[in-house]
């Protein structure tokens, strides 16, 4: 009987370290940083679908949401991934083909796609209402995006997705 509780306390003892790191690794992929995986082509040239993405779920508490940034949308069925256009208090238009923010235009590096006019006044309102961005996917014809879902709420970033790592022959920074 003594032996038998040594032995599970032994066992109990080596294993115990296992334990801890799954759990770390579990609290990081939970609350940090974890991997997601892009669905379709609404972020294509930027993204392929099938590409795995590294999720930093907290850069946003140490600095602000940016113009460009690539970022992770929780809405009430899934999760999407689209470009920052529209900032709070921004007036967001575009007009032959090109993007106007507060009147002035602004170079996209990151698309080809022509996109018919628009104006966020489609929205009923005339800027980007506070705690909320206007989201964009890169693949302007097929992209379900701010022009859907409506003006995104900050709550509802999960996080900014700007390194792939699968497939290898696309590990980078976007």
């Amino acid at each position: 009987m003594f032996r038998n509780k040594y032995m599970n306390n032994k066992y109990v003892k080596e294993i115990l370290p296992y334990i801890w790191i799954v759990l770390f690794l579990v609290f990081i992929k939970v609350f940090i940083v974890s991997p997601i995986r892009v669905n379709g082509d609404s972020m294509y040239s930027t993204l392929h679908d099938g590409d795995i993405m590294i999720l930093n779920k907290t850069i946003y508490h140490f600095t602000d949401i940016r113009r460009f940034d690539i970022v992770v949308v929780r809405t009430k069925h899934s999760f999407i991934i689209k470009r920052i256009i529209g900032l709070p208090g921004d007036k967001v238009e575009y007009k032959d083909n090109l993007l106007y923010i507060n009147g002035s235009k602004l170079d996209e590096q990151y698309t080809r796609e022509v996109m018919d006019d628009y104006n966020i006044e489609e929205l009923g309102s005339t800027v980007v209402p506070a705690n909320c961005y206007f989201v964009l996917g890169d693949n302007r014809k097929i992209s379900a995006d701010s022009r859907v879902y409506g003006f995104i709420k900050q709550k509802d970033i999960v996080g900014r997705a700007k390194t792939i790592i699968f497939p290898f022959n696309r590990i980078g920074i976007k």
